[in-house]
């Protein structure tokens, strides 16, 4: 009788498992815009959390400007324009990682970056130069944002 008691407790923790992972399997979203052959997502929603993969400074006709300050306000731009599929704005970003080609262009980036946000919001950062970007980008933004659902 031990066994039995033993293994249908074994059985009843399994299915509670399987359960959960099914409910956290349920609340990951993936959103990847149309007709994009990149290989990740742009944002991935996982519950209250938004997590955008770095986005460079492409206009909207998928081209990268010549100059740091359009590609700087793009990305920012870009940024925000991924953060809304996922349901999620600027207000809610709550870290950024930055990475930049060349530090000269530092303090341009830190006016354009400041303004995308609110004075009051403005969201733990880490940067780094980088010696090179996708498509020989000047930068690249990445965030996380907590948006919870509803």
């Amino acid at each position: 009788m031990k066994s039995h008691r033993f293994s249908l407790r074994v059985l009843g923790f399994g299915c509670l498992l399987g359960v959960a992972l099914s409910a956290q399997a349920a609340d990951l979203e993936y959103h990847r815009p149309a007709g994009s052959k990149a290989p990740y997502a742009a944002a991935v929603r996982a519950g209250d959390t938004v997590y955008v993969s770095g986005q460079l400074g492409v206009g909207a006709d998928g081209k990268l400007p010549a100059d740091f300050a359009t590609q700087a306000s793009n990305t920012m731009a870009n940024v925000a324009k991924v953060l809304g599929t996922a349901g999620a704005s600027m207000d809610q970003v709550t870290q950024c990682t930055v990475m930049i080609a060349d530090m000269k262009d530092w303090a341009e980036f830190n006016k354009l970056y400041v303004a995308a946000f609110k004075p009051d919001h403005l969201p733990a950062r880490s940067a780094m130069a980088v010696s090179a970007l996708p498509m020989q980008a000047a930068l690249e933004v990445g965030c996380t944002a907590y948006a919870p659902a509803g």
